[in-house]
């Protein structure tokens, strides 16, 4: 056996070499993951207060950095198509508007320190808001016009650190009537994130569609 291992000691080498290369590779592997994942924005959308249209929409920033709040989007799905309307500034007349003295008093656009969170209304002023503003009003998940209300979808558009790049977040909660009354269900157990880079195209697109 020793005879053995001394004629092919260079092989044994060369081969515990390549093993502990590849070890050193794994566990570098698992390091650049979890510090990618650690610094990854990750923005949260939520109810609160209840799981009815009065329940609160709640925005958390569990980013480890700063993120910059640029749109707040909610899109309102019905059987007749989708109806949305950014949220990102309060809804008030040009009166209140001029006697404002904050920019706070006006607008959600703004800094979210990392670990804190917001609430934007309740789902059901925000579904009467997206009504408003496409010329309708609703009763009981259907609008004046007939349509029915089926799910309400939220967007975050943000800036997320240093970068350039915007990352997004988004999560849908659809609209049912059950034997206790209305409700909201997510569709989905967490809120979708926007933050890797084909993700971060979609975002940019989301721009785009506001802006025309």
């Amino acid at each position: 056996m020793m005879d053995w291992i001394s004629q092919n000691s260079p092989a044994i080498t060369a081969l515990t070499s390549v093993c502990t290369l590849f070890v050193w590779l794994f566990y570098a592997q698992l390091l650049y993951l979890n510090f990618r994942r650690q610094r990854q924005p990750k923005i949260i959308i939520n109810r609160g207060f209840g799981r009815t249209l009065q329940a609160r929409c709640v925005i958390s920033n569990m980013s480890p950095e700063p993120i910059f709040i640029e749109h707040i989007v909610a899109i309102l799905h019905t059987d007749r198509g989708a109806l949305s309307k950014d949220l990102i500034d309060f809804e008030v007349s040009p009166d209140e508007r001029e006697e404002a003295g904050r920019l706070i008093e006006t607008t959600r656009q703004g800094p979210m320190l990392s670990g804190s969170y917001n609430h934007i209304g309740t789902f059901h002023d925000i579904i009467g808001r997206i009504l408003r503003f496409h010329g309708l009003s609703s009763d009981d998940f259907q609008s004046i016009d007939g349509r029915t209300l089926q799910s309400i979808e939220l967007r975050v558009i943000a800036v997320y650190g240093s970068e350039d790049s915007p990352v997004g977040a988004a999560r849908t909660f659809e609209l049912t009537m059950g034997e206790s009354g209305e409700a909201l269900v997510p569709t989905r157990l967490v809120t979708r994130r926007y933050a890797s880079r084909p993700r971060r195209h979609q975002v940019r697109k989301w721009i785009r569609d506001l802006d025309e």
